[in-house]
């Protein structure tokens, strides 16, 4: 059974995993702040990472999408600017990688967090 209100952990480790998305390896951080606060076993931190990856890859498609509709707009109206399909697959397989990359990750660090959380002093309450 899981200690820690799950949401909100989850939530937390988004945050922590957006603020800190100027390094490589910010799902695992928030994966792992996620799955630390969270505490129990192990399931329920790679729970609450992959939950949180999810709720962090949100503000990323929507920049993806935002940004890939320009692109999107360019090769409808120039020259040679692109294929408005090639577009759609573009779009399909970022989404999928970005997807992929941010639940993984943070599923990996909240597996890590519970980790550090119970079987280290560190996390001992």
């Amino acid at each position: 059974m899981s200690e820690g209100d799950t949401l909100v952990n989850a939530v937390i480790g988004a945050v922590v995993t957006v603020v800190l998305s100027f390094t490589g390896f910010s799902p695992i951080l928030g994966g792992m702040v996620a799955g630390y606060l969270q505490r129990g076993d192990r399931a329920d931190g790679t729970r609450v990472g992959a939950i949180s990856g999810a709720i962090a890859a949100l503000p990323f498609l929507l920049l993806f999408f935002v940004f890939g509709g320009f692109f999107f707009t360019g090769s409808m109206m120039g020259e040679g600017m692109g294929v408005p399909g090639g577009f759609f697959v573009l779009l399909l397989f970022g989404f999928v990688f970005a997807l992929v990359w941010s639940v993984g990750l943070s599923a990996l660090g909240g597996y890590l967090g519970v980790y550090i959380a119970t079987e280290t002093d560190v996390g001992g309450r």
